[in-house]
């Protein structure tokens, strides 16, 4: 575990690395900020300063307070997210799981529309030198180019994110900068009484917030990628990246300022702070910013939905590891729904004013999630009652008000995300219930009852042998009990004599980075249970960890495997392993009440279209037995079937 404490160590190279994996979302959000909150309206010197303190205070209570402050301090052993963040508080309450999935697929919805709107964003820039391009064709191909190496790892071109987002950071500050230094005056806009008079007395208020809330959209980002930088390291890396974000607003109002009176039309704000000799090179660090704002989101997916496999919230899919960097991996399922997604987005919205319409609705949702998690998590580490209420109040009050200005985009594009937020929530929703309604009906016995009889049919020689090591999983959480199927599977469907029989039972913790494992012998020799307890965010390879746990006991006498055929044992030959995973097919479901049917029923669509569990638990499908078994729900009475003569 030292390895993910020195995570934590403040240095240069963390706070390089912070710059380029963390911030990109947050990072490039002056690309259209002021352009949605401007909008359509006359630019006036109260919406701009009013939308200014906006932005300072947003940035200071939501992102710096709440998510670097206090929500960096719930980490799981050094690594952050929603779902790291429900794993420490899950046994609080059952219901949790329910701000759990909905905080994560809002986030989900938010990576598909994160990578148009930014990239967009970016590559409209080039409309101020060639009037009239298309846009649409080049960020299109920008999108799939990046869904496609996501199958390469991205680990040589990660290291060149920090200093290119270095280098953006940089840049903006400095575009900034040069204006307010013509005009300090704009400073001003740090007193909250301009947000609060255009908030109080402007007509279209919240629809302003929902623009205001663009520029922390990005905050999340700071908590999920806790494991890969540290607290230390995002703490003070955000000062650099707060003041150079502060710098570029303050300098875009200046610029707008001097346009009041009139509308801003297609003008962009962030742009006409580049002299026209540098617009080149600024559209081409800005593109750059914004591939790399993609890839985080795109990443950030991936790890998302391998937490939700281990904590069974999403059907079991397909995971690659392409490289061998700490993090890096691969969900081929996720990464080409992303892409379509993104490719819909593009055709629907075609450009970035349209996008900011859909942006940013299931991202207050996701706050509003975490919030109250991380409210759940101060209970559980005993903070005071009243710092807990003041927490929930204040953020309550706050992410409400955003999503309020919000919920006014859904006639205008929040529909999108709010449709994709929905159909994600379901598939978690229908995938962790069925399992649920199924795992019910799963019926257990006392293995010890079969002892006897599980001996005797390991040495009666009239049995063929049907493996010399037969492996079983069983999702018994004790040892004294046994899924009377795998009783069934072993002693009657087909009687299996073995040699040796295991049973190999997967816990997974609610700490990430957990490999250990148990040895239980329940009879000397002839039946043997390992329980592996593996963290959340651990590869299950149970074929590769079954393998180390055996040569384990063979190298310290606790278990022989060698062949007990007679010419096999002379020589010494290991015997063979043979794993036999019992599928459960769920029977009739009469009795059940309409909810849970339909739960049951989407469980077992998605589990068509899922992977298998031998897939999932990386177990070599070349030494797999798979057994269809029914759960039997209900019978329905028989009145009239009888017996005649």
């Amino acid at each position: 575990m030292g390895n993910h404490k020195d995570a934590h160590k403040l240095s240069a190279a963390g706070l390089l690395i912070s710059l380029g994996i963390i911030y990109g979302d947050i990072g490039t959000s002056p690309l259209y900020v002021f352009t949605a909150i401007i909008g359509t309206r006359i630019i006036t010197p109260e919406l701009v300063l009013g939308g200014l303190s906006c932005i300072f205070w947003t940035l200071t209570l939501q992102t710096t307070l709440k998510y670097v402050i206090i929500t960096l301090q719930a980490d799981n052993k050094g690594e952050g997210g929603i779902f790291s963040l429900y794993s420490l508080v899950k046994r609080k309450a059952k219901w949790l799981v329910i701000p759990a999935m909905v905080g994560g697929s809002a986030l989900l919805a938010d990576g598909i529309i994160t990578p148009p709107i930014t990239v967009s964003s970016a590559i409209e820039g080039l409309e101020i030198i060639y009037p009239g391009l298309p846009t649409i064709p080049i960020v299109i191909a920008i999108l799939t180019l990046l869904f496609i190496i996501q199958q390469f790892g991205t680990s040589i071109v990660g290291k060149a994110f920090g200093p290119l987002m270095w280098l953006w950071f940089t840049m903006i500050a400095v575009l900034g900068c040069a204006y307010v230094l013509q005009s300090p005056g704009i400073l001003k806009a740090i007193n909250p009484y301009y947000a609060w008079h255009l908030l109080s007395t402007y007509p279209q208020a919240f629809i302003i917030l929902g623009g205001v809330f663009l520029c922390t959209t990005g905050a999340e980002a700071l908590y999920s990628d806790l494991g890969h930088c540290g607290r230390s390291n995002i703490r003070i890396s955000w000062i650099y990246v707060k003041t150079c974000l502060l710098l570029n607003y303050f300098g875009q109002g200046v610029w707008l300022l001097s346009k009041s009176g009139r509308l801003l039309g297609e003008d962009k704000p962030f742009y006409h702070l580049m002299p026209e000799w540098f617009l080149p090179f600024g559209i081409g660090i800005a593109t750059l910013a914004a591939i790399i704002a993609s890839q985080a989101l795109i990443s950030g997916s991936f790890t998302l939905i391998a937490e939700a496999v281990r904590l069974n919230l999403w059907p079991k899919v397909k995971i690659n590891y392409p490289s061998l960097q700490k993090g890096q991996l691969y969900v081929p399922s996720m990464n080409w729904i992303l892409w379509i997604g993104c490719i819909i987005v593009m055709l629907i919205f075609k450009e970035s004013t349209r996008m900011e319409a859909a942006y940013g609705l299931s991202i207050t949702v996701t706050m509003l999630m975490t919030t109250i998690l991380v409210g759940m998590f101060l209970s559980r580490r005993k903070y005071p009652v009243y710092l807990i209420v003041i927490f929930l109040t204040l953020y309550g009050i706050i992410e409400i008000t955003f999503l309020s200005g919000n919920i006014a985009k859904i006639l205008h594009g929040g529909w999108f995300t709010l449709l994709l937020g929905s159909i994600l929530f379901s598939v978690m929703w229908a995938w962790s219930k069925g399992r649920r309604i199924k795992n019910n009906y799963v019926n257990f016995v006392e293995v010890e009852d079969h002892f006897p009889i599980i001996r005797e049919l390991s040495e009666d020689t009239s049995v063929p042998k049907y493996a010399s090591q037969l492996i079983y999983l069983t999702s018994a959480n004790f040892n004294s009990e046994i899924e009377s199927k795998i009783i069934y599977s072993i002693i009657q469907k087909y009687p299996k004599r073995a040699d040796v029989y295991w049973l190999i039972h997967v816990d997974v913790t609610d700490e990430p980075f957990t490999s250990e494992y148990k040895v239980d012998f329940l009879i000397p020799g002839k039946l043997i249970r390992i329980d592996f307890k593996l963290g959340f965010k651990v590869e299950p390879q149970i074929n590769r960890f079954f393998r180390v746990a055996v040569e384990d006991l063979v190298k310290n006498k606790e278990v022989d495997i060698a062949s007990r055929y007679e010419s096999l044992s002379r020589h010494g030959i290991v015997g063979d392993f043979r794993f036999v995973v019992l599928e459960r097919i769920l029977g009739r479901a009469a009795h059940l009440n309409l909810v849970d049917r339909i739960a049951v029923t989407l469980h077992s669509m998605l589990k068509e279209i899922s992977i298998s569990d031998a897939k999932s638990f990386g177990l070599d499908v070349s030494f797999v037995t798979i057994e269809r078994v029914p759960l039997i729900v209900d019978i329905a009475p028989m009145k009239d079937f009888r017996r005649i003569t």
